[in-house]
């Protein structure tokens, strides 16, 4: 089957920017048939590795099956679902796992990781969450092939969000620093007082105003030393489209220039990662720049 960019760019943006059991099973429609029909052949795969005590601290690990004498670079992924749902996988579809295999294929080990849902757990349980996976794949890298000094943290929305708030506030950090060498955000919210409220925000951050101010991350993403990638969509709801601007303005403020930036036309809240591992090459070949240009730590 052809990929035609562009007729599948029209086609999600007919779907519109409503985050919609609807537009999620029509983006995932439109991508479905370009991804590996047997994507696990060269991948030794370990599914919900325990990263700590709760039942959704889970992860699975993408390995390639013929390993390398060098560690390689490790992608941890923190996937999306408003606060109050979604999992590190989509049994029956390629998602979450086309993320990883994604990683794997390009030379990197990808792991999936799931955290703790509000509202039984709010605020920061996320970024706690993250920062007990990074702890775990920092000690277990070398079981994976990785490099415990090249991890690179992914996250979209709510995970982009649990992974803003760990880089931006230092209290959930191990005493040497954060310990990545590299972030991709991918339609977060930031700038927490300006986003409009809603039940899943309300679920996660509460209903006090003080508590927005105290868990926005965009005053911590400002002095961060992590080289970090923005990413928004052509289709993302409006109130993200206000959270990019924020970053842009406040980042142009404080540094003098914009920070990494991407923004995806002909892409919607769901499709900029669900196109991962396709022959959509245009946020990959970003996030392996940012990947390859990361010092070390």
């Amino acid at each position: 089957m052809d990929f035609d960019i562009e007729g599948i760019a029209r086609r999600v943006r007919a779907l519109g920017t409503e985050i919609s059991p609807q537009s999620i099973e029509g983006t995932a429609a439109l991508y479905a048939p370009f991804h590996e029909r047997e994507p696990y052949r060269a991948v030794q795969l370990s599914r919900d590795v325990r990263y700590g005590p709760h039942e959704r601290h889970r992860l699975d690990a993408f390995v390639p099956a013929a390993a390398d004498a060098a560690a390689r670079p490790i992608l941890l992924y923190v996937h999306g679902g408003g606060f109050v749902g979604g999992d590190k996988r989509t049994p029956g579809t390629p998602y979450q796992d086309n993320v990883a295999l994604w990683a794997v294929r390009h030379g990197l080990i990808g792991i999936n990781m799931t955290y703790r849902l509000a509202p039984q757990f709010a605020w920061p349980a996320g970024a706690q969450d993250v920062a007990a996976a990074l702890a775990f794949v920092r000690a277990e890298a070398a079981r994976f092939g990785g490099d415990p000094q090249r991890i690179v943290l992914l996250g979209t929305s709510a995970g982009a969000v649990h992974v803003a708030s760990y880089l931006a506030h230092r209290e959930f950090h191990p005493p040497a620093g954060p310990g990545v060498a590299a972030a991709g955000l991918l339609s977060g919210i930031y700038d927490l007082p300006s986003a409009p409220r809603n039940p899943m925000h309300d679920a996660y951050f509460g209903t006090d105003p003080a508590t927005y101010v105290a868990a926005s991350t965009l005053p911590g993403l400002l002095e961060t030393r992590v080289p970090l990638l923005f990413v928004l969509t052509e289709m993302d709801p409006q109130f993200f489209q206000q959270q990019g601007l924020a970053v842009v303005n406040a980042w142009v403020a404080r540094h003098g220039r914009w920070p990494r930036f991407v923004y995806l036309p002909g892409h919607n809240h769901l499709s900029s990662t669900m196109h991962l591992n396709s022959p959509d090459r245009v946020l990959g070949d970003y996030l392996l720049d940012l990947i390859r240009t990361a010092p070390a730590l």
